[in-house]
């Protein structure tokens, strides 16, 4: 059994069915709007595999300016390790359901008995919208670890999808 093509034909169908359901635009990224949103998924890093859970929030300072903070745990594997992220995201402001994204965000990683990390990188995509309360999201993240010690870590650099869904309030 091909577990990512599961995967992706059951995002591919939330998609299609959120568009569908949908009868009219509506815009939760206006002015004033705040985002509430849960994480749930696994990772893998040094060495180890993680079940990673986090709650996140933001407001709309500007129609389709959005600020925020997200955090993670990632649990199950040795060391723990807990992410802190402020971000910037913008929504570009056009009459769809569909609409493309892009971000900035910096973040603070705690990892039990290890020296403290800090990253920053950006986002892009687009967001599905239905019935202006939710929307989910698909795009591609890069991520840069500030300090990096190349000796340490195989890479300084990371670039991963991410798939979103969030409620606006």
């Amino acid at each position: 059994m091909n577990i990512r093509k599961n995967k992706w034909d059951y995002i591919v169908f939330i998609i299609l069915f959120s568009v569908v359901l949908s009868d009219a635009y509506a815009d939760p990224f206006g002015k004033g709007s705040t985002r509430a949103s849960v994480v749930v998924g696994s990772g893998y890093t040094l060495d180890e595999n993680y079940v990673i859970l986090g709650l996140g929030a933001g407001y709309f300072v500007l129609d389709g300016l959005e600020l925020g903070l997200d955090g993670q745990a990632w649990l199950g594997g040795d060391p723990d390790i807990y992410k802190l992220k402020p971000q910037a995201t913008y929504i570009v402001p056009i009459p769809s359901r569909i609409r493309p994204y892009a971000g900035a965000f910096y973040s603070r990683i705690f990892i039990d008995g290890y020296d403290d990390q800090d990253t920053a990188g950006g986002r892009g995509g687009v967001l599905f919208t239905s019935d202006g309360k939710w929307f989910m999201g698909v795009g591609a993240v890069y991520e840069s670890y500030l300090d990096c010690d190349e000796v340490v870590y195989s890479s300084c650099d990371d670039i991963y999808p991410e798939i979103t869904f969030s409620v606006s309030f």
